[in-house]
């Protein structure tokens, strides 16, 4: 019995100092704004909103950081860990712009006694779209204002009014779907649900009231008491020119612009979606514009104000969070900043994208005057020094300070001939050289001359080349599917709208009661949808929508192209391409249509299938929702890797003269018996390319980039790293030291820029003073080899003395 109690306090001893050791070891991590956060995030869920308070259902404003600002989206680079939501803006953007137009088109037309309106399931449907061409948004929807919504979707309903109306879809998880056997999710499910269908008695579920707690959105722009001037909304002009070349200029009230204070868009504060989603949404929210009331007779009482809002939401989970402390090129407000663990003293924080809300998505860089040890080959991973104990945190991830620090030279010398020729070796590109558009077909390309032939190209000087000259490499357009990637989810959103709307809807469809099937899609809603891409999306410079020959209602041809001729304007003009009708300049006639429509003429396997669970308001007054007659449906559509990238070409006799890249999507609708699927026809948006950023650094040799591997960096002791912002132009990368290598100058950065590097470089060819030598890292711990010299010299004594006095 006593040996046996004496072996049971030991057990407990034991465990008890194991338990001790393996808490206590994160000790050195302090609770800090992330913890809060994440208890908030922890503590909400499906089972609990309802009966929360109302504080607990969002988090603080900051708690998502460095939102995009619309006034300085072409003034300055957008984080890459911001992109996803300078699109959810942008989006939201477009469809206000949309809305607004479509809405007041009316007065393009002539006055009849019905409605011009989209029909209910165009609204659906457009809410779908959103949200199936973008994997990042999760929820899209148009909410109203009481008694602001006009339809053509009744019987007899001219001049009347919804009492609520909001189209809202969102996306499932489908992995328990019984439409899905694998039990895999898919993504591809949609609930789509009219949200103003409620009993006039449910406050609670009046998105207007109060009591519907998460209507931040909602309160952002609505309702809009105009007082005073009724001129407040700002206007948009579009010129459109008819495929009868009939012309029209026509002026429309729209969101805020973009240089107002504040601007278009208001983003929400991260709240919980409870009873919908049940997930911390973020929302993207811009106004939509009307004049009304509608038909009074009496036009100056009617004016125009906000009519309902455009909302976009993401998940704030998906949202990176920048947890580096405040400071020049990381202003806040930011709630979790210097929540990093990068030790101060010898380490700075930079932050990473792709990490969403956990902690670690950082990096811990060397100060200037200090270097990584030899044993260290990259910065100090956040995720790693977050995992860390307090003896490993405490013993490593520092930097060692660097002994000898030289001061940067003021006096450049020429290069010594040796010197120079040893670097033109290196560049053979640079000895003999090709000019103009020859450069392009160079074994070596020679970089400078590229830039400069395709720089000189503008509307004055393109008469000057050959048509073959203004149509250059797809290679030298590398990595415009990822920097464009934005603007081409823009066209494959309207694909799938198109798509759906095609095969989903039935003009010839009978329902019971006074509800009629919507109307085919008309004239004026494609103008719109096409205009509204390059309103929404700055970098879009024009877009286009090209049909097939008889495939749009009474129509041979179609084809509306939208486009701009300066970047910050109101002023926005349409062609009806189908008014040209020479054989070679026809629409249908353009490399990418007849690319994709011989691709996609006859199989559709690899189409991706988006199901579809509507349910719509049971009569004009909402009352409740019922589940449409197809419930559930579905829809076939492309996706972003269905289309087709064309490469760059300078169009000296199109609308925009410069050096466009296109991107385009195929649509698809029924065939006339509706047995099979058919291509009706393409969606293109265009950018410039002078506003892609050109990557010199060395990559796989399967990569199509035509600058690879052209940078100018000291490769025996230092390494290219790409730098987003710089254009198409050359020094767009740092050269940063390799592992076991220091920046020996005395400097606020620790690498060699590549743009001095370049001019440097260029300073070599030309002859001229440069420094261009002295861009090369040092060996690590060389400097400290010299305060030993004594000591070595002293041994090399001592040894040579043993030696001659043994033999």
């Amino acid at each position: 019995m006593f040996p046996s109690s004496i072996l049971g306090r030991s057990y407990l001893l034991f465990m008890l100092v194991l338990a001790v050791g393996v808490f206590a070891q994160h000790e050195w991590q302090a609770r800090d704004a992330f913890d809060e956060i994440k208890r908030q995030f922890d503590k909400v869920n499906a089972d609990n909103c309802p009966i929360q308070h109302h504080s607990d259902l969002f988090m603080p404003l900051d708690a998502v950081s460095h939102k995009p600002d619309i006034k300085e989206v072409n003034v300055n680079p957008v984080f890459p860990n911001r992109t996803a939501l300078l699109h959810l803006q942008n989006m939201a953007l477009s469809r206000s712009f949309f809305w607004s137009y479509i809405l007041q088109s009316r007065f393009i037309r002539p006055a009849i006694n019905d409605t011009y309106d989209p029909g209910m399931m165009y609204y659906f449907l457009s809410t779908v779209a959103d949200v199936s061409a973008n994997p990042h948004i999760n929820a899209s929807a148009v909410y109203f204002s009481p008694n602001s919504s006009y339809s053509s979707s009744y019987r007899g309903f001219f001049n009347k009014t919804f009492p609520r109306f909001g189209p809202r879809t969102f996306r499932l998880d489908d992995f328990n779907d019984p439409i899905h056997l694998q039990k895999i999710s898919t993504w591809n499910t949609f609930d789509v649900q009219d949200l103003g269908a409620h009993h006039p008695d449910s406050i609670s579920k009046d998105y207007t009231h109060d009591l519907y707690k998460i209507n931040e959105w909602y309160r952002a722009w609505l309702p809009d008491n105009v007082e005073g001037r009724h001129d407040t909304k700002i206007t948009y002009q579009v010129e459109i020119r008819y495929a009868n070349n009939t012309n029209e200029t026509y002026t429309f009230h729209g969101p805020p612009g973009s240089e107002e204070n504040p601007g278009p868009i208001k983003f929400t504060r991260p709240y919980f979606d409870c009873g919908r989603s049940n997930k911390w949404l973020v929302a993207a929210v811009v106004p939509i514009a009307d004049i009304y009331p509608r038909h009074t007779q009496f036009r100056h009482i009617e004016y125009p104000k906000y009519t309902a809002v455009s909302v976009l939401e993401m998940d704030f989970e998906r949202i990176d969070i920048n947890q580096c402390p405040l400071g020049e090129g990381n202003k806040g407000p930011n709630h979790f900043a210097d929540t990093a663990r990068c030790k101060k003293e010898t380490t700075e924080c930079e932050p990473l994208h792709g990490w969403g809300f956990r902690r670690g998505g950082y990096q811990c860089r060397c100060k200037p005057g200090f270097r990584l040890p030899n044993v260290v080959r990259r910065p100090y991973l956040g995720e790693i020094v977050e995992r860390a104990s307090a003896e490993q945190y405490y013993n490593e991830y520092d930097c060692l300070k660097i002994g000898w620090i030289q001061k940067l030279p003021i006096q450049w010398e020429k290069a010594p001939y040796h010197i120079r020729q040893k670097y033109l070796d290196r560049h053979a590109e640079y000895r003999n050289y090709t000019t103009g558009s020859r450069s392009l077909h160079a074994e070596h390309l020679n970089i400078d001359q590229v830039l400069k032939y395709i720089h000189g190209v503008n509307y004055r000087t393109c008469k000057n080349f050959h048509p073959q000259d203004l149509i250059l490499r797809g290679d030298v357009s590398f990595g415009a599917n990822e920097q464009f990637e934005n603007e081409a989810k823009m066209a494959v959103r309207l694909a799938n709208f198109i798509s759906a709307f095609l095969q989903v809807s039935d003009p010839n469809e009978v329902y019971s009661g006074k509800r009629v099937a919507d109307k085919p899609l008309t004239e004026d809603q494609m103008i719109g949808e096409t205009l509204a891409i390059v309103l929404g999306d700055s970098k879009v410079w024009s877009a286009t929508m090209l049909w097939e020959r008889n495939k749009f209602t009474n129509r041979t041809y179609f084809a509306p192209y939208a486009y701009k001729t300066e970047l910050n304007t109101r002023k926005f003009k349409v062609e009806d391409l189908a008014r040209i009708n020479k054989t070679h300049e026809l629409y249908t006639e353009k490399k990418y249509f007849k690319f994709l429509k011989q691709r996609w003429n006859t199989n559709f396997d690899d189409l991706e299938t988006f199901y579809m669970k509507i349910k719509i308001r049971h009569n004009e007054t909402g009352e409740y929702q019922q589940k449409y007659e197809h419930y559930p449906n579905s829809y076939r559509a492309a996706n972003l890797k269905h289309g087709y990238w064309t490469q760059p070409q300078f169009d000296c006799d199109g609308y925009v003269k410069k050096w466009l890249v296109t991107y385009a999507v195929p649509f698809f609708g029924w065939d006339s018996l509706k047995v099979k699927l058919e291509f009706k026809g393409v969606v293109a948006v265009s950018m410039d390319m002078m506003q892609l950023d050109i990557n010199q650094c060395p990559d796989w040799y399967y990569e199509p980039n035509a600058f690879k591997n052209t940078h100018k960096c000291d490769e025996q002791s230092s390494y290219c790293v790409p730098i987003m912002g710089r254009g198409y132009e050359t020094g767009g990368y740092k050269c940063e030291c390799l592992q076991g290598y220091e920046y020996p100058f005395e400097d606020l950065i620790t690498y060699y820029d590549g743009q001095l590097v370049e001019a440097e470089y260029q300073n070599i060819v030309a002859d001229v003073e440069t420094r261009y030598d002295m861009f090369k890292c040092r060996l690590a711990g060389a400097a400290g080899l010299q305060s030993a010299l004594g000591l070595v010299v002293a041994l090399i004594g001592l040894t040579l003395t043993l030696l001659y006095r043994f033999s």
